[in-house]
Order: C-alpha cells, then structure tokens, then sequence
C-alpha cells in the first residue's frame, strides 16, 4: 500500500549500505568521527571493530535489539544526526532485518532531527519488512513527514492506513498545525469525534493552538474549553497552558487569568504563559506582579521567563526595574542566551538608554540575526538611524549573514526615521534583487511612509495601489496624517473613506479629516464630518497624561 504511494520517492535512494555509499563513506568518515559523542562508548567501539553490537551485547545477556534501540533514541536526544547515521549503519543486519521498535525508534530520530534522507530509506524498509500495516509505524511516518514539511505525504501515508487510533489521529492534526493548516486540523478532529476516537490531552493541545492562530475562532476555542473540562483534562498543565494562551491571543485576558487562578499546581510554563498573556495584551503591570510572586515562591525561571519580563519592563519603559532583571540575568548566567541578550536590547532601547544596549550586543559572543536585528531596531527607535544603516552593512558584509525580512522592517524602520528616502529605496530593492526576498506587507509599508513623510505623496498612493496586498489601516492612517502635514485635501478624502468603510468608529480617522479640512478652511466640510460623528456615536476622548 505504501510502498505504491511512495514508489516515485524511493527511486535513485540507495541503502546506506549500497556500493556508492561504501566508496564514499571512508571520505566522510573523519567528519562522522569528529562528531560523534560517544566515542569511548563500548558498544559503539565493538560496533567499529566487528560491524556488530551483538558481541558487547551477549556478554551482559541483553537482546542487542534493545541497546540498539536505546543508542539512536540517546542520539536523537543530542540531536546528533551524523551519530545516528553511524549507528544504524553499524549495526549489522539492521536494513536487511529491520525490528518495529527500532524502526520507530529512528523514524523519532529522524523527525527530531529532521533528517530527511534517512527518513525516506526507513520507510523504504518499513514496506520491504512488510510492515506498512503497523499502526504505530504509520503514526511515526505521519509525523515525521508532518515536521519534514511534507504535510501532503503525511496526510497520504494517513489516509492509506486500513485503523486509526488515538495516535494516529494526534499525529496528523498536530502536523496540521504545525504546517499552518489550521482549519484542516479542526475538521480532522471533528472527524476524529465523528469515528468514536476519544481524543488525549496532546490532541486538545493541538486543536486549541489551531484556534488561538485562526482569527474570528474564540467559538470553537470555548467549545473545545468545555470539552476539557468535560473529559477532566482541566488539571493537565499542558491544555492549560494552551486555553491561557488562546484566550490572551483573542484579547480575552480576564478569562486567562480566570484559568490560571482556578489552577492548583501552577508550575514554571503555566506561570510563563500568563506572564505571555499579560505582556501581548500590554498588561504589564500584572505581568511584573506575578513575576514578583513566582520570585517569593521560589518557582524556578527559564530563559523564557526572563524573556517575557525584559519585554514587560520596554514596555512599561520602566529601566530601573528593568535593571534589576538585567542583575537576575547575569545572576543566573542567562546572559548567554541569545533570546535573553536580545530582550535586554529591546528594553533598553526601548527605555531611550542605546549606549546600555549597544554594551548588551558587544558583550554577547555569539551573534546571530536576531540579535543584530535588535540592535539595528533599537538605534531606529533611539533616532540614530544612521548607527544602525552603517550596522546593517556590517552585519551583511562583513559578518557575511544572511538577513531576513524582519531584519528588513527594522532597516527600512531606520531609513524612515532618519529621513533617508534614496537609502530606503536601494535597501527595499537590494531585499528582491540580492537577496531574493519577496517583500511583505511591512517592508511595503515602511516605504509607503518613507515616501509620505518625504513628501511624495502621489508617489506613495501609487505605491499602496500597485503592492500585492490590501492597505491596512495602520498604513492608512499613517497616509492620512502625512496628507495633513502637506495640505492634500484631495487625497486625504479618498484615504479617509477607505478607512471609515475599514475601521467605521475609530475616531482617530474622523478627527485628522476634520482637522484638515478646518486647515484647509472647509468648514461646512467639519460640520458634515461632526454630523457623521454623532450619528454613529462616535465621542472623541478627552486626552490624558502622567505628568
């Protein structure tokens, strides 16, 4: 069965074993002695000298099987792909008389490492061993295929299987979502319930991530909450976490923090995730007074946490507090990760103190895109765009990285603020041309700003009307307020019915367009503009400040 679907892979991918890899292997195998970790592991010595484990094996009365199995999953745990390689290669009858367990042992292997090559000659050996009827098998398949990225051949290896259990079911839904078809993982669980298959915990998990990803689906996260509870799930820390995570991602934090309250063990990666909740929907506060109590209780904190309150304190622009974590950080010898390094970059900048940040980013060693992504944002925040250009040119020419589209907003963002229009034009066009990057919405809505501030407004209209995507309403906003700074009444009026059909009661487009028509002396034009206001309830607040 199997083996008819995937015929066309297995043609000109030969067996470890086969006659091209015997001549290339003694070129390769300096690199695979280089990297292998257990060296002076006796068994992998007794695999070297006889191509077998079996002699070390049978001195202790142990089924080699066994120890085999236990040295690809120890392997796959260090993420060792050359190491698995060598071991199933050495071990002597392995891909003419395969066992299940060690199958799927390396099937796990190769998902974990998502080793591609390997996993197809597995599965080639899977149906020459006669197994492509094994339901844990297939269920390995499937999700090895679902984090290869190859979602199309787990959902054909999944619809060719004659049983399905609670496994299968899990596997093919969570590769779903973790390829970003998020419907089609709901619809699956619906067909899972429709098959009288009780779903786990991980099945929930996977589901409930769906809905927190697709917009407009707080329905179907409540319905799935309720069958939670129902099945008595609701103490599993993992379901937790993700209905806490779901509802922050809808906006619905109270309901969050109404999970997290009712929790009774609440450990580490529960506390996380409502520090998550608070800090995306700009809690800050509660998140930094629940980051004090899990300090009074002694939780112990991951990277993540650090991560997530660094971002709380930028926001808060709260340095002095910020501070103190930057202490805590260095404290525990997190400074050393690069998540970490890169809050503390954001927080910085974000709290007007770059010369902090830019100590943060030179201390750390190991620099990778993101960290230089930071620092370049955080000269754009600061008004130091030019910093961060002569940054970004280090960054692709000297340290020779490759960047990204995030690192692209963030150069674009600098152009922006420090007025560079011919820069922001040549970087937008280096991103297509050198670096083959298809800009996105964000790269396109830097440049339409670019040229608005500048001044060319016609130019940035052609710009929006030209782009493959929609305008949204943060683009058009921003139009807006640069047609105000240069008096165009005309374009103004065509933007701003955009934005009244997009965003109907937000009062921020109703108020620019009165103020623009009142500069430009129109005032029947305000009254109608008030008129349209008060028919629609709209009320402009009145404006406030700390000081």
């Amino acid at each position: 069965m199997l083996g008819v679907a995937f015929g066309s892979r297995f043609q000109g991918i030969g067996i470890l074993g086969d006659t091209r890899h015997r001549r290339i292997f003694p070129v390769v195998a300096c690199q695979l002695f280089d990297e292998i970790s257990l060296r002076n592991d006796p068994e992998l010595i007794a695999t070297a000298s006889t191509g077998s484990i079996v002699a070390q094996d049978s001195l202790s009365g142990r089924d080699p099987s066994v120890r085999l199995s236990e040295l690809v999953d120890r392997a796959a745990k260090e993420f060792n792909a050359h190491e698995t390689f060598v071991i199933l290669r050495g071990r002597k009858g392995f891909w003419t008389k395969p066992m299940k367990y060690v199958l799927c042992n390396a099937l796990n292997a190769c998902a974990k490492l998502l080793h591609w090559q390997l996993g197809l000659q597995i599965h080639a050996r899977i149906v020459q061993g006669g197994y492509e009827d094994n339901v844990i098998l297939n269920s390995a398949l499937v999700d090895f295929y679902a984090k290869c990225n190859a979602l199309d051949d787990a959902r054909r290896v999944f619809d060719e299987m004659r049983q399905h259990d609670q496994v299968s079911w899990t596997s093919i839904i969570s590769g779903c979502v973790q390829n970003g078809h998020h419907s089609e993982a709901i619809l699956l669980f619906k067909e899972m319930l429709a098959s009288c298959t009780k779903p786990n915990c991980f099945t929930y998990v996977s589901v409930i991530v769906a809905c927190s990803l697709l917009a407009a689906s707080i329905a179907q996260g409540r319905l799935f909450h309720a069958h939670v509870v129902k099945l008595g799930y609701k103490t599993n820390s993992f379901v937790i976490c993700s209905l806490i995570d779901c509802y922050s991602k809808c906006g619905l934090v109270d309901q969050a923090a109404s999970i997290f309250s009712e929790t009774a063990n609440r450990d580490i990666v529960v506390c996380n995730s409502m520090i998550s909740g608070y800090s995306l929907n700009f809690y800050c506060e509660e998140a930094l007074q629940l980051f004090v109590r899990m300090r009074s209780e002694n939780l112990r904190l991951t990277d993540h946490t650090l991560s997530i309150i660094l971002n709380a304190c930028g926001s808060l622009t709260v340095i002095q507090q910020g501070r103190q974590v930057h202490c805590l950080v260095v404290k525990l010898g997190s400074l050393c990760n690069v998540f970490v390094a890169s809050a503390l970059i954001d927080m910085y900048s974000k709290c007007g103190s770059i010369d902090e940040a830019r100590s943060i980013f030179d201390q750390t060693i190991h620099k990778n895109c993101i960290l230089w992504t930071s620092m370049i944002s955080g000269y754009a925040q600061c008004g130091r765009g030019s910093e961060g250009l002569k940054l970004f040119d280090h960054f692709v020419t000297e340290e020779g990285f490759e960047p990204d589209h995030i690192c692209f907003t963030a150069i674009l963002s600098a152009c922006n603020h420090a007025g560079f229009l011919d820069r922001g034009i040549l970087y937008f066009n280096k991103m297509k041309n050198d670096h083959g990057l298809v800009p996105k919405l964000d790269q396109y809505a830097c440049l339409v700003d670019l040229y608005a501030r500048k001044g060319h407004l016609r130019k940035a209209k052609e710009l929006m009307e030209e782009m493959p995507f929609t305008p949204n309403d943060v683009m058009l906003s921003s139009f807006l307020s640069s047609c105000r700074i240069y008096g165009a009444v005309e374009l103004a009026r065509e933007t701003a019915e955009d934005l009244f059909k997009m965003q109907p009661h937000n009062v921020a487009a109703y108020v620019t367009m009165a103020r623009i028509y009142a500069e430009a002396g129109s005032w029947d034009e305000v009254a109608e503009i008030r008129k349209l206001m008060r028919r629609q309830s709209i009320i402009k607040r009145a404006g406030w400040t700390w000081v």
